[in-house]
């Protein structure tokens, strides 16, 4: 028998769960591929008993295999057992149909193979010869085209390989020697350790592979970057263990920074040379000998090399500094909390030099999800996958402290122990004072290597500064005399801060770090430097006891609001930051507060009460939710400071603007939400010649804190505006301004203009020409019908946004913003695009979704670096031949266009990652389809394109399939199929590709049963639109399946075996209005999520298991009750929603957050809730512009959803999003505040 196959190798594996385990021990190590009759009786055997004298477990022929198991599945599991695979090509190789079934089983699963070519050549092997044509031609007839197809591509690739060619040597005795050392080397094992629980790495180490790209022969740096603890070392370790078989030599040094110290840096260069080389020890005098030898004997030696915790450029320079100092494909890891000694991309915009380096590619490690971290915690504390009932919430909150970061969620698992529950609370208690001291010390190293401005503003972000606009306190530390653009670069790419656009963001520990370490400075509370508690603040304020060391106080957020004297500021001469809620200053203050640098007050008095004070050397102010009068007697004081650099108010109630004559350095102002109509802004504003930044914007649709206090209104600009010739940004939105003042092309210096929502504005002046620093310029919701000639001189134009504007006709002009960037004209009434558009040679991005647009020019293939193009929606009905000039484009949605055809150009698109033509009229794809090699994902929906042939990287596939015998091939490597119009009886699997398969959507189709069979892997299952379908069956089968969704099922009744799916974690049923009961679930221990939505017939709620977490359950309007809900212990989330017939809330946790809408017998209809999918049809006062505004913005998601993240919502729409739920491929819950106005 000639049965023989490997896989992939397994030092690891992912499990359901996202854990990487280790296997109890590889039963196989060597698989040996043969045709028996031609080698079994002579090198076959030589070989096989060579390696076993050697002590090598080889898989040969049917003795292995154990009686009464079936030989495939045997088969199988050898395969996924062993590390090497010998294929043994021989004469009547090709004729042996089991032979070339197990070869393109090893190509598919990526082995490390190791090819003998035994009486043939290796162009014999690559069909250049034929030989091996006959066999294939017979095996076409009996096993069909596309089987032999794929065992041709396996022999090609095979015949690449490096290997021994043996072809004509008489004695084959020391070749077969050579053969065995070599695997033996190859066996050298290698594999790091790693611990007994690991959970939540799958993703990572998924990234991390991509970013690797193995099959490039280029040579490659990926850096993992991370705070301490968080695992960078661990992933590199599941990473190494992962791949280093697949190289010529690899090393893993650990713990570089330590090992390095006292210039052991040769010791380094000593074990990397020995651990490549297979060398017991190599002899270096020097670190500079140790490079010379490094580089030589490396250069040609493909090799995978990982340097654990850098932190120096001394390090990397004396071990692996260049890529020319290895061979093709080498792979260098690092791992380090620090980057800023790395010569990575870096763009300076203001001399516009970019410095790229592209060999270094950065994987930022993430924190633990909950439920992964509460996982990890539990296996640790008890030894198990979950905590016990009784230790549920502790364990919970304990986890909340740990800020997902895995050395925490370790050390203090590990701790606790066998502990009992009054020991974990009080511990649980100590932590919300101060940290573990083990997670302490590890995180303080990187605290310890910074400079002393450098840490004065981590601890300030630490306790006062996190989620903040990083610009505010920019002004302060610089008027301390510190760089702070330049530490907080540092600080954030030693990632001890994160710089999330303009905002501070700092992990949880590195908090509590910061904190402990100002708690350390002194045990008496009154003798450090900031006190971020109000409770202690007033302690401190009230009893006097303040002293020289307190630089910084926060008193909000106390129980009620406090007065303080101007004695009790006496004992704070170096205090520099305050922040007040509500009170009043009384008293004398002269000479006091004279430090002070940043004043926030919220609800601050009407008038002051506090004499001769003067607030000489403030800095920031930033007043709040106050009422201001005319002549508040505070102006005084707060604008005194020559220094002033912000003022910021937010929902002032201000009539008039005050007098800036006195802070003529001022470079921030803000006036945002809430304010009156036509402010009185004084002439003195236009003395403010260094000011950077002025906001006017009209408030939201948020109810305000001040009853009758209408919006801030501004119907003209002030001319004196246009003489403020150092403004960068100018914002006023929501106004009511119908045009801009002719002089405003006098502000030479803008860089960013926004007027969004200034719907009465209907044009702009020509003068916008004389802009010519304009980077930004957003017109969004804006009447505006027509552009001006003059916005062609806008040379450094990079964004423009003209979005929901009544624009018919771009000028000819626009062609020459030769800086443009973004150009959105989404919702626009554009028809055409001029011939110029071809001129902006910079534009990456081409947003013409639901506009008016009917044709594109042919100049449209000159946009040689646009990368998205979304036409979705318009009145296109061809492409332009020349499309496939744009040779950079990843991304292109056709959606629901009125293309029918495309352009055989489109397989110029070598870059293109995304295509997507759902809803279109599109006929067939174009054979050159197949010739984009970089295409992801596509979809596609038409009856044709039987023969087609896939790119080669396709992952993710939507298709039309009305009968399975037109379905065409499915590509290797398919991690997303979507299968829509079956119609025909059919069988899943329906291509063996799909027992690999991981995520399956079946729409749309016209069966009344479904039965799945053979999909062991499949992780996802969404069934959608099956209008037909009455049953599904054959679940039980899907032993790795976590997500079930099935929607718009309107016919199905049952759903059998969902009781018995023990790995399923998230469970969606929607708009299935004939099921009448789900079976018993509460035996589905990994069940976390059940989502229930417009199932009317339902009878009730099934039992649930005592762990899920998450309950929605919406517009199900049958519902009178919900049962006792108060045992699911672990349940955090119940969301109803549309119940309008449920009576009275259920028991639930104490712990678990309730929201409820529109449910009228609960008392529950919240009018202000911001955007609710089931009320938006049926709200009135929801205008028709807005209303199709957020039917686009949720479509955007539905097209693409895998793409599409809370965060990139965020930036790209009009809403201000809160969370984001997916429930199925077109039901979408959004929570949104609109912050359009109409």
């Amino acid at each position: 028998m000639e049965r023989r196959n490997s896989s992939n190798r397994t030092t690891m594996w992912m499990t359901d769960k996202g854990d990487v385990k280790k296997p109890l021990g590889a039963e196989f190590e060597v698989f040996l591929n043969f045709r028996g009759p031609d080698t079994r009786q002579t090198f076959a055997d030589c070989l096989y008993h060579f390696m076993d004298i050697a002590g090598i477990r080889v898989f040969r022929d049917d003795e292995e295999i154990r009686n009464g198991e079936a030989i495939v599945g045997e088969l199988e599991r050898a395969i996924k057992s062993s590390l090497i695979c010998i294929p043994i090509f021989s004469r009547n190789y090709a004729s042996s149909a089991w032979c070339l079934r197990e070869l393109a089983i090893m190509v598919d699963c990526k082995a490390m193979i190791l090819p003998v070519f035994f009486d043939v050549n290796p162009g014999d092997v690559k069909l250049r010869t034929e030989l091996y044509h006959g066999a294939l031609q017979k095996h076409e007839e009996k096993f069909g085209s596309d089987t032999v197809q794929r065992w041709k591509e396996a022999l090609g690739k095979v015949a690449r390989m490096k290997g021994w060619n043996i072809k004509d040597r008489g004695y084959h005795g020391e070749l077969i020697r050579q053969i065995v050392a070599e695997v033996l080397n190859k066996l050298n094992n290698r594999d790091k350790n790693l611990p007994n629980h690991l959970v939540g790495i799958q993703d990572c180490v998924e990234e991390v592979m991509r970013l690797l790209d193995e099959g490039s022969p280029d040579v490659h740096y990926l850096v993992i970057h991370g705070m301490g603890g968080i695992g960078k070392t661990t992933l590199a370790k599941v990473v190494f263990n992962h791949i280093y078989c697949r190289f010529d030599g690899c090393s893993f040094l650990s713990d570089v920074r330590e090992a390095s110290k006292g210039g052991k840096v040769v010791q380094l260069q000593k074990q990397l040379l020995s651990e490549i080389l297979n060398s017991k020890s190599v002899e270096i005098s020097d670190s500079d000998a140790g490079i010379n030898q490094i580089k030589r004997r490396f250069r040609y030696k493909k090799v995978l090399i990982v340097l654990d915790d850098l932190d120096e450029w001394d390090q990397l320079s004396k071990l692996a500094e260049k890529r020319d100092w290895f061979g093709q494909g080498s792979r260098i890891i690092i791992t380090t909390r620090n980057t800023n000694f790395l010569p990575i991309e870096e763009e300076n915009r203001e001399n516009g030099v970019q410095t790229c380096f592209e060999e270094f590619k950065i994987y930022g490690m993430r924190e633990l999800s909950h439920r992964h971290a509460l996982r990890l915690f539990s296996s640790h504390a008890f030894r198990m996958d979950s905590p016990p009932h009784d230790y549920y919430h502790t364990s919970r909150d304990i986890i909340r402290k740990t800020g997902g970061l895995p050395l925490a969620v370790e050390v203090i698992g590990s701790s606790l122990c066998g502990k009992s529950i009054s020991l974990w609370k009080a511990t649980l208690k100590k932590l919300n004072l101060i940290p573990n001291q083990d997670v302490h010390h590890k995180l303080k190293i990187s605290f310890e290597m910074l400079g002393d401005a450098q840490k004065e503003i981590f601890l300030d972000v630490a306790c006062y500064f996190i989620g903040k606009e990083k610009i505010h306190p920019h002004y302060m530390w610089k008027a301390m005399d510190f760089y702070p653009k330049v530490e907080i670069y540092v600080l954030s790419r030693m990632s001890l801060i994160k710089v999330n656009g303009d905002r501070l963001l700092m992990h949880d520990l590195l908090r509590d770090l910061g904190r402990e370490i100002v708690r350390q400075e002194n045990k008496v509370l009154e003798k450090r430097s900031r006190l971020w508690s109000p409770k202690d603040a007033l302690d401190v304020l009230q009893n006097r006891k303040g002293t020289e060391n307190i630089t910084a106080l926060k008193l909000i957020g106390l129980p009620k609001e406090h007065d303080f004297t101007s004695e009790e500021f006496s004992w704070l001469p170096n205090l520099r930051l305050l922040e007040l809620e509500g009170g009043n200053l009384i008293g004398d203050f002269k000479n006091l507060l004279s430090s002070l640098k940043w004043l926030s007050w919220c609800r601050c008095p009407l008038y002051l009460q506090a004499v001769n004070l003067r607030l000489q050397n403030l800095v920031v102010l930033k007043l709040s939710n106050s009422e201001i009068p005319e002549n508040w007697n505070g102006w005084g004081p707060c604008l005194e400071s020559h220094d002033l650099k912000t003022i910021h108010l937010m929902r002032c109630h201000l009539s008039t603007a005050p007098d800036f004559s006195t802070c003529l350095n001022l470079r921030i102002l803000v006036f945002a939400e809430h304010c009156p109509e036509s402010p009185q802004i004084g002439s003195s504003i236009g003395k403010l010649e260094h000011l950077k930044r002025l906001e006017i914007i009209a408030g939201g649709v948020h109810p305000s804190n001040l009853s009758g206090c209408p919006s801030f209104d501004l119907r003209v600009m002030p001319s004196e505006i246009c003489c403020l010739k150092h403004l960068s940004s100018l914002k006023l939105e929501g106004q009511r301004i119908r045009e801009l003042h002719p002089s405003i092309g006098d502000i030479v210096g803008l860089t960013c203009l926004s007027l969004v929502d200034c719907y009465r504005l209907r044009k702009l002046p020509d003068s916008i020409g004389k802009l010519t620093s304009l980077l930004v310029l957003n017109l969004f919701n804006t009447r505006i019908r027509n552009l001006p000639d003059s916005v062609g001189d806008l040379k450094r134009l990079e964004k423009l946004y003209m979005g929901c504007t009544r624009i018919r006709e771009l000028p000819r002009s626009i062609g020459e913003l030769e800086s443009l960037l973004d150009l959105d004209l989404q919702f626009s009434a554009i028809i055409a695009l001029p011939a110029s558009i071809g001129y902006l040679k910079r534009l990456k991005r081409l947003n013409m979704a639901c506009s008016k647009m009917r044709e594109l020019p042919n100049s449209i293939g000159d946009l040689k670096r646009l990368k998205e193009m979304n036409l979705a929606y318009t009145h296109i009905r061809e492409l332009p031949s020349s499309i496939g000039g744009l040779e950079s484009l990843l991304y292109l949605c056709l959606y629901c266009t009125k293309i029918t055809d495309l352009p055989a150009s489109i397989g110029y698109l070598r870059r293109l990652k995304n295509l997507t033509t759902y809803g279109s009229k599109l006929r067939r794809l174009p054979k050159a389809i197949c010739t984009l090699e970089n295409l992801q994902r596509l979809t596609y929906h038409d009856r044709s394109n039987v023969d087609i042939t896939w790119p080669p990287l396709l992952r993710d596939l939507d298709i039309f399939c009305d009968d399975p015998r037109s379905l065409p091939r499915l590509p290797l490597g398919l991690r997303s199929l979507e299968l829509n119009g079956v119609k025909s009886p059919m069988e899943l699997p329906l291509l063996p590709e799909l027992r690999y398969l991981p995520e399956l959507t079946l729409s749309r189709w016209g069966l009344r049963e479904m039965e799945f069979k053979q999909l062991e892997n499949l992780h996802r299952l969404e069934v959608s639109h099956c209008k037909s379908l009455v049953r599904l069956s054959g679940l039980s089968s899907l032993g790795k399946l976590k997500n079930l969704r099935i929607t718009s099922c309107s016919q199905l009744i049952e759903i059998r075996n969902l009781e018995e799916m023990e790995s399923l974690e998230e469970l969606s049923i929607a708009m299935c209005s004939s099921i009448e009961r789900l079976p018993d679930l509460s035996k589905l221990h990994k069940l976390r999520s059940l989502h229930v939505n417009d199932c009317n017939s339902l009878q009730g709620l099934p039992d649930l298991p005592n762990f899920l977490e998450e309950l929605s359950i919406e517009n199900w309007s049958s519902i009178g009750r919900l049962p006792d809900l108060s045992m699911l212990y672990k349940l955090r989330i119940l969301n109803l929603l549309h119940c309008e017939s449920l009576q009275r809330l259920p028991d639930i946790p104490n712990s678990c957050d309730l929201y409820v809408h529109a449910c009228p017998k609960l008392g529950e209809s919240r009018e202000d809730f911001g955007f609710c999918c089931h009320c938006a049809n049926s709200n009135p006062r929801l205008s028709l512009r807005r209303r199709r505004m957020i039917r686009w913005h949720l479509l955007v998601l539905m097209m693409d959803p895998l793409q599409t993240t809370t965060e990139k919502l965020r930036e790209a729409s009009p809403f201000t999003v809160r969370s984001v739920s997916y429930h199925s491929s077109d039901f979408l819950c959004w929570t949104l505040v609109p912050s359009l106005r109409y």
